[in-house]
């Protein structure tokens, strides 16, 4: 690590904090609606940049990475099948949410069902935030810098004893940002951080094609296609992390809760000026997902190129940063990634400390607490949070299997239960809040038995699926059975303009057929019938189109007139 490394290092991280400061220098930080939802403010292009970068963090650089290391492009269903969850949440689930006014999902929850179940789910969150999210976040970070500016090496540590040290200064300096500066510091640092990750996560395969190639990118490309090409392949088969049919069915429903009720991807779009910002802010993002097979997995597969006896596959994302990018980027692009993991760290942080603040607080603890109070507790909170996050990260060294497979295995307890309550509490009113109670409890139990008790061979997303399917078929019956004395409404809080983008139902058509193509492209490289896929696929897209064009995907909610 020269002085160059340096000075691009801290140049662009205080550029990034200068920026941010002066931008929302004289916002309002001190009210609910100030310090947790930016005071509802967010436009489009910031919505999109918050997304993207919170979820495009060194979890999923260096998780991703790994996993195409040693599977190949496969791996990519997890973020390009993200285009559907967008488009569901542009069409179906914010226009919901933002008629309502929630600051949380769990505020849904409360107000479809009851309180108690809306109490589970907080717990559920909280629980997944701190002990899974928050640390693999750190620790994946740590992961990345240590092996990029060789701290070990500096400090003299081992690598336990570094990756230690800047797991501690990551929570450290991720908690500041976090309860100082409220959920708009970090959407507009958000901008910032992502045109730079962005640049920088679309260098490393550039150049990393010129590495294979001898200096020549053509050549890279053509040794890429040619040598090993099956690696490129995007169906994943029975053996892949990511089966075909895994990908159509629970990799689905996991998304859709990533997307559509994880608080921590949510409260961006909860913060919308309006409906149609936050649909444009949906669909941009979605657009960018179909960037993420280059930045994200791609470079996992010239990794395995390049070098293919790497200790743990977890390390092909640094180890390729490290050999393949010229000396003036390395500190910029160490900054592009540690403004990366404060993103997602600061952003899972905010909205934890949102749930704790809105939910638990102030409707268990303390009633009457005052706006001015609340906002203190949830910073309380995140402080307390970021401690046990930096106590569990450097565990994470000791998962059994790759660190995304790890998170996602791990997550899978309790997101499709979550899902399921919040779409039947969508489309059947009269469903009650025992069927709730069932799903979620039935969901967790039987998740946890089958895939950690009695260590079950299907693969995980197909159990998601059939959770899923009994979830709803539970509901269903529960809701015959004893149902809601008077169905629920979805009354309007008037807290946004709830008018929709016009352009949403093209656009949705429009992203839905990139993800297609994306997959046709690539299928071929694993010896499927391209064509064959483009035509069943495009069947597909062509229903949506009609669905939408003559049924109305997207009717808006009715706004009332007057209160």
């Amino acid at each position: 690590m020269n002085t160059l490394h340096i000075a691009s290092f801290f140049f662009f991280t205080v550029l990034v904090g200068v920026l941010t400061w002066w931008k929302v220098r004289k916002d309002d930080v001190h009210s609910q609606q100030g310090y947790f939802l930016a005071g509802r403010s967010l436009k489009a292009p910031i919505i999109a940049a918050s997304l993207m970068l919170t979820n495009l963090s060194t979890e999923q650089l260096v998780g991703l990475s790994g996993q195409a290391y040693k599977f190949g492009m496969s791996v990519m269903a997890w973020e390009v099948m993200s285009a559907i969850p967008l488009v569901l949440l542009a069409l179906i689930f914010l226009p919901r949410y933002l008629k309502r006014g929630i600051a949380t999902i769990p505020d849904f929850i409360e107000e479809r069902y009851d309180r108690t179940t809306r109490l589970v789910v907080d717990c559920c969150f909280l629980i997944a935030t701190g002990i899974c999210f928050l640390p693999i976040v750190l620790y994946s970070g740590s992961l990345a810098l240590n092996s990029l500016f060789n701290i070990s090496g500096i400090t003299g540590l081992s690598q336990t004893g570094s990756l230690i040290l800047m797991v501690a200064m990551l929570g450290c300096i991720g908690s500041a940002y976090a309860i100082i500066g409220g959920l708009r510091a970090i959407a507009v640092a958000d901008v910032i951080n992502g045109i730079g990750l962005v640049t920088g996560g679309l260098m490393v395969p550039w150049f990393g094609l010129m590495a294979m190639g001898g200096g020549s990118f053509i050549a890279g490309v053509n040794r890429l296609a040619n040598d090993h090409g099956e690696k490129l392949n995007s169906i994943g088969g029975a053996h892949d992390p990511v089966p075909l049919g895994a990908a159509l069915t629970g990799l689905i429903l996991v998304n859709t809760f990533y997307w559509c009720t994880n608080q921590g991807i949510v409260q961006r779009t909860l913060a919308s000026k309006s409906l149609a910002e936050g649909q444009k802010g949906a669909i941009y993002t979605a657009v960018l997902k179909m960037l993420d097979p280059l930045i994200l997995v791609l470079p996992g597969v010239i990794a395995w190129h390049l070098f293919k006896n790497l200790p743990k596959a977890d390390m092909a994302y640094p180890a390729l940063v490290n050999q393949v990018l010229p000396d003036p980027l390395i500190g910029f692009f160490g900054a592009v990634l540690f403004g990366a993991i404060i993103s997602a760290f600061t952003g899972f942080l905010n909205s934890a400390s949102t749930l704790f603040s809105y939910g638990i607080y102030s409707r268990v603890l303390n009633q009457n607490a005052t706006q001015e109070r609340q906002v203190a507790v949830g910073r309380y909170f995140a402080l307390a949070l970021t401690i046990m996050s930096i106590v569990v990260a450097p565990t994470i060294a000791n998962a059994p299997e790759g660190l995304y497979s790890w998170m996602k295995q791990l997550n899978g307890v309790y997101n499709v239960p979550l899902v399921t309550i919040v779409l039947m509490g969508f489309f059947f009113p009269r469903i009650p809040a025992l069927a709730a109670k069932l799903a979620l409890f039935m969901g967790i139990v039987s998740y946890i038995c089958i895939n950690y008790v009695f260590e079950s061979h299907i693969h995980f997303l197909y159990l998601l699926a059939i959770t899923f399917l009994l979830n709803v078929l539970m509901m269903l019956i529960v809701g015959r059975l004893a149902p809601r004395e008077t169905p629920f409404e979805f009354k309007d809080a008037f807290a946004v303009d709830l008018t929709p983008w016009k352009n949403v139902k093209i656009a949705s058509v429009a992203v839905v057929s990139a993800m297609v193509f994306v997959y046709a492209f690539l299928a071929r490289f694993g010896g499927w019938n391209t064509a064959w896929l483009c035509w069943l696929t495009g069947a597909v897209v062509v229903g949506i189109c009609l669905r939408l064009a003559f049924f109305g995907g997207n009717k808006p909610l009715k706004q009332e007139t007057t209160r």
